[in-house]
């Protein structure tokens, strides 16, 4: 099979290991490549990562991996591709790495699709305050009512999707199964990409004053910090929903206190600014904010699936065949 000579190493957590490269999947990158070590790196200093940098010819990283700075390439005088086996690589692949020729790819496709899952499920439960009548139920005082006013629904909703990223396009992909009209705030996003996405394109102000919920699926960039501040959160109307699965440093936490406290509007958060978010913080016991731990992304079985990317990335660079998720240096300052 061409590349069984290629020698590959493994650098992430050991932690992470059986769940993003269990037997069968860490036997088929065997099948391709020769590991230089049984062992994954979690540290590019030691003796016995210095032996493998001197092999390693692709490095197949994950959640952990240490920074690839000039000292780990000068030590790796053979690397050819890092191939990443989870989301973002801008935490440990930096410009160097490009300017040495080599590839970088990354699993954040397959990453995307249990964010974007997790986003569509919320929308159908936060759209039906799902939330909030639980609580009242629980406190022994059941609401019920079939008027669109008191309890609406997806159907029919406007839906605000801001960034038009992987998981981005996934949530309007599956919210294609809803009677939804989609707006899209993207300045990346031309006209003719918008059109085969069948969504509208329009500006942040005007997407936050038209859409029943706001969806966050932007990078967390300089630019993007607190996107959805004071204002925008203003721009909102009542009844409207803001779910964020992207980074929480794109909301102004202390204004979403305020407003989500007012009652005016309710809030899904998956990630926070602070993550965690200390005990204690009013958006944990407002009854209509809902804040889970960073879980939208791959969790339990499906980690699995970033591993199975990693090594058919793996295969296809060795086959000499186009990389699904190549990262271009030109990408690195917008990637989340």
């Amino acid at each position: 099979m061409p590349g069984r000579t290629t020698t590959a190493v493994l650098a992430c957590d050991p932690e992470v290991l059986d769940g993003v490269f269990p037997a069968e999947v860490l036997a088929r990158l065997e099948q391709c490549a020769t590991l230089a070590d049984a062992e994954p790196l979690d540290d590019f200093s030691t003796p016995r990562a210095k032996e493998a940098l001197a092999q390693v010819e692709v490095l197949v990283t994950s959640w952990g991996c240490p920074p690839i700075d000039v000292a780990v390439l000068a030590a790796a005088p053979r690397l050819r591709a890092v191939v990443h086996a989870a989301g973002s690589v801008k935490f440990h692949v930096g410009e160097e790495v490009f300017a040495r020729g080599i590839v970088v790819s990354s699993a954040a496709e397959a990453n995307a699709r249990p964010v974007a899952e997790y986003t569509v499920a919320m929308c159908v439960l936060a759209a039906k305050r799902s939330f909030a009548l639980a609580r009242a139920y629980t406190a022994g005082e059941p609401q019920h009512s079939y008027s669109p006013d008191r309890s609406p629904s997806l159907d029919g909703a406007t839906v605000g999707v801001i960034g038009a990223s992987r998981t981005g396009r996934l949530v309007i992909g599956m919210l294609a199964a809803y009677r939804t009209r989609i707006l899209v705030h993207d300045p990346y996003l031309g006209a003719d990409e918008a059109r085969e996405l069948g969504v509208e394109t329009v500006g942040l102000d005007e997407l936050c004053r038209a859409a029943d919920i706001v969806t966050v699926h932007a990078p967390e960039i300089p630019e993007t910090r607190h996107l959805i501040d004071d204002r925008r959160l203003g721009l909102m109307r009542d009844g409207a929903v803001l779910i964020n699965t992207a980074r929480g440093s794109l909301v102004d936490t202390e204004a979403l206190v305020r407003h989500c406290a007012e009652g005016r509007i309710d809030a899904v958060l998956d990630v926070t600014d602070p993550e965690p978010l200390p005990p204690g913080h009013p958006l944990l016991h407002l009854p209509n904010v809902v804040v889970t731990p960073h879980v939208a992304g791959s969790q339990g079985r499906e980690v699995r699936r970033l591993g199975e990317y990693a090594v058919a990335e793996v295969e296809r660079f060795l086959g000499g065949r186009e990389l699904r998720g190549l990262v271009r240096p030109e990408q690195l300052a917008r990637l989340a």
